[in-house]
């Protein structure tokens, strides 16, 4: 582990597609690192990191309470902006957006019980990483579709006539870059078809 303040190591932060900062570069130049600080054995490094991929893409980076809040959020727009003009089409993809939040929340709780009984999700965290991250993807989505027009503007009207953020278009700005970071969605599936459906390596 590097302590970020260690001599030669320079942390540079850049923007994301939403404009906030959420991704940075680290580069060593020299820097040491004392024995102490090693996280777990010498030699088994690559153990460690895949740990904590492992981790990342499963029950530590997106809780279920995220998923279900927006989807709640989506539910109420729904109701705000259709009224009595139902859309069979839309309908459909918001409730299947609630379901799919819904359903994540059950997965999350049955592999904390396997965890709580000492059992390892394994390679099923990247299963988990693809489910969430297409969720949010899909979730917001259905938001913009629902909003329209509108949803392209990055600011809107408020009661003072003040501009506001879209959270709508930020949120499915950042709901992007989920199949990209802890491991592309692309390096899940592969790892999906060789080791949990047993698939040659191609």
């Amino acid at each position: 582990m590097v302590p970020l303040e260690t001599e030669g190591v320079t942390v540079r932060g850049f923007g994301r597609l939403d404009g906030d900062e959420g991704f940075a570069e680290v580069f060593f130049e020299d820097a040491f690192v004392p024995d102490s600080l090693v996280l777990g054995e010498v030699g088994n490094g690559w153990g460690v990191a895949m740990a904590t991929t492992s981790s990342e893409r499963g029950l530590t980076l997106r809780s279920p309470g995220r998923f279900q809040a927006v989807a709640t959020r989506l539910v109420q727009l729904y109701r705000d902006r259709r009224g009595s003009e139902p859309d069979d089409v839309i309908r459909d993809s918001i409730v299947r957006a609630w379901m799919d939040a819904e359903a994540y929340s059950l997965y999350t709780n049955m592999d904390v019980s396997a965890m709580v009984e000492g059992r390892s999700p394994g390679f099923r965290s990247s299963l988990n990483k693809l489910f969430w991250s297409e969720l949010d993807v899909r979730l917001h989505e259905a938001a913009l579709e629902l909003i329209g027009d509108e949803a392209e503007c990055t600011e809107a009207a408020g009661p003072t006539g003040a501009g506001i953020e879209n959270p709508w278009l930020k949120g499915y700005q950042f709901s992007l870059s989920g199949p990209i970071y802890a491991g592309t969605n692309e390096i899940q599936r592969n790892i999906v078809a060789e080791r949990v459906l047993g698939l040659p390596r191609k």
